[in-house]
Parts: structure tokens; C-alpha cells; sequence
């Protein structure tokens, strides 16, 4: 697999640029993010050593002897070295690309699971407040393929069509353990998959497949703003907040956000910056490949809780 998501990455590549009409040799370099297999963070004491770990894989290497191009990539493995949580990764990209001095600003990536970052508009880089605040898509998608046989839900039509399941939410506020988790924390597939709604499943019976639907997705928005309320609001009270990923286009989430955010909170979709909100992150990762050439740190040790700032992944020649 470590070939072969390479291999794909690489005719993804070559196909990106014929159809664009850019030559690949007029390409300086390439940051590649990978495939995230397992990211366990949280240190474990394993023969007589206490680590964290994470691995992401599509080897840079692959990329960069199939295309000529050099590549980075590993971006996560170096702060996670240093005792940090190696992610996020997308607030030194949100903070120079998105730092407003008259806006407390917030951005939400919604992919499978949600980050936020908090720019504060007297503050620096080392200022910023970012972490995972739960999950985003990942549990929605899920039950959209079990209980709908489609790969995730639409706008949030489906969502929309029902209503919520106090005792559901309840359930679900019950069984995470996350949300309320202290920051620097990150968090992915090994707590959000499946297997944290199969004991909900068992407990809570004679909820239809459209109110499972909606109660998720509150869930997720609800996620947002609990670690807002108890990790943000205290320091930085937010002016506006601006929605990327898959999840800014489920109208029913973003209704949900609006919901809880209020009045005193504008909501609105990345591209309103000028930036195309399923594009960020892949530019985000652009950037750090630039920055890692360059020989400067973009990690935030505040955000991931690592020892000190370093440049991050590894470089690699074609």
C-alpha cells in the first residue's frame, strides 16, 4: 500500500498537470501529506521506551523518483518526536494566509474529523489556539453508507429531513470522551470510526435512519462549540468564523453551527477569502514543503504541544 497510494499520487499528479497545461519539469517541488494509516499521539511506554507515534503513507521518495520532482512529505512524524501531537499542521498556513487585524477570526476545516484555528487580531503566530475538536464527516459518511447505501450525505438533505433525538445526543455526549479532553489534543479514525457508535447502537433503540442522520450532524456542530465555550471563548472571543472542507458544503451542518454560534458570530465559507474551500488544505501542504526548503520551522509548539519549533518532513530528491 505504501507503493501503490504513491504510484496513484503520482498519475493524479501527471493527470492534474496535462490537464492544467503545466510542464512537470517548470515544478520547483511537491508536498505530499500522505494517507494517514494510524495517528496515536497520546505517549505509551513500550520496551522500557515512552513514545508517541504516526504514520502516513504514499512514500515522498516514490513520489519524487516517478516525477523528477523533489518532494516532501513525513510532515507529522518530527513534531511527534519532540513529545508534540503532530497535528494540526494547518495553523501556520491559516495564520499567514487568513490573520486579520481588525477580526478575531476562526477557521474550521471540516474533513473527516474537524480542526479549528483561532487567530487572535493583536496576536502572533506563536499566539494561535488550533486542535481537533471532534469529529466531521467521518461518522456522518458512515451512517449515510449504512443506513442509506450512498457515500456520504448530499448538502445535508438527508440530515435535514429529520429531527434530533435528545436521547441519542445525550447517548453520543455520554460516550465521548473527547470533546472534553483538555487541549493541545488531536484525534482520528482510531476513536471516530465505527466502533465509537457500536455501543450507542446498542443502547439506543426506535430512532429512525434520517433522526440517526440528524443527530450526528448536530453532534458534530455541537462538538465545535463545546471547545470553543471551554477552551476559546475565555481568551478570544471570535467575530467570525470561516468553514473549509467536505463539511462546508452540508448545509444542514452549517445551519447547525449558526445555531449555536449565534447572532454575535458570522459564519461564512472559506472562499469568501479567496480560497477555494476543497483546495486549503492541499495548498496548506504546498506551503509547508516551501517552508521546509526553506529551512524554517512551521510547527506551532503551542497548538501540538511539542518541545520547541522545528522544521518539519523530510526531503526528498528525485
Amino acid at each position: 500500500l505504501n507503493f501503490l497510494i504513491a504510484l496513484i499520487y503520482v498519475d493524479a499528479i501527471k493527470k492534474l498537470c496535462k490537464k492544467v497545461k503545466i510542464p512537470l519539469d517548470i515544478i520547483d517541488l511537491i508536498g505530499s501529506h500522505g494517507q494517514t494509516i494510524h495517528h496515536l499521539p497520546q505517549k505509551i511506554n513500550y520496551f522500557g521506551y515512552t513514545f508517541g507515534s504516526t504514520l502516513q503513507i504514499g512514500d515522498p521518495s516514490i513520489i519524487a523518483k516517478k516525477t523528477g520532482i523533489l518532494t516532501i512529505g513525513d510532515f507529522r512524524t518530527g513534531d511527534v518526536a519532540l513529545g508534540g501531537e503532530g497535528a494540526p499542521l494547518v495553523p501556520y498556513f491559516d495564520f499567514i494566509m487568513f490573520h486579520s487585524k481588525t477580526k478575531n477570526r476562526a477557521l474550521l476545516n471540516i474533513g473527516g474529523i474537524s480542526n479549528i484555528t483561532i487567530l487572535e487580531k493583536k496576536g502572533d503566530a506563536s499566539s494561535v489556539i488550533a486542535f481537533d475538536t471532534g469529529p466531521g464527516n467521518m461518522m456522518v459518511d458512515f451512517l449515510s453508507q449504512k443506513f442509506f447505501n450512498v457515500e456520504y450525505d448530499k448538502n445535508g438533505t438527508i440530515a435535514s429531513s429529520g429531527k434530533i433525538s435528545q436521547k441519542l445526543f445525550e447517548a453520543l455526549i455520554q460516550r465521548d470522551e473527547y470533546i472534553e479532553r483538555g487541549i493541545p489534543k488531536s484525534t482520528g479514525r482510531e476513536y471516530y470510526g465505527k466502533q465509537f457508535l457500536s455501543p450507542v447502537f446498542k443502547k439506543i433503540k426506535q430512532v429512525s435512519s434520517q433522526d440517526w442522520l440528524t443527530t450526528v450532524t448536530n453532534f458534530t456542530a455541537y462538538g465545535v462549540f463545546r471547545n470553543y465555550e471551554k477552551y476559546i471563548k475565555i481568551e478570544t472571543e471570535i467575530d467570525e468564523l470561516f468553514v473549509s472542507g467536505g463539511g462546508a458544503k452540508n448545509r444542514y451542518l452549517i445551519q447547525s453551527l449558526k445555531k449555536y454560534f449565534g447572532k454575535n458570530v458570522k459564519i461564512n465559507n472559506v472562499k469568501n477569502l479567496g480560497i477555494s474551500p476543497d483546495a486549503k488544505e492541499s495548498i496548506c501542504f504546498a506551503v509547508l514543503a516551501n517552508e521546509t526548503i526553506s529551512g524554517n520551522p512551521s510547527n506551532i509548539p503551542r497548538v501540538t504541544g511539542a518541545e520547541k519549533n522545528t522544521i518539519l518532513g523530510k526531503i526528498c530528491l528525485p
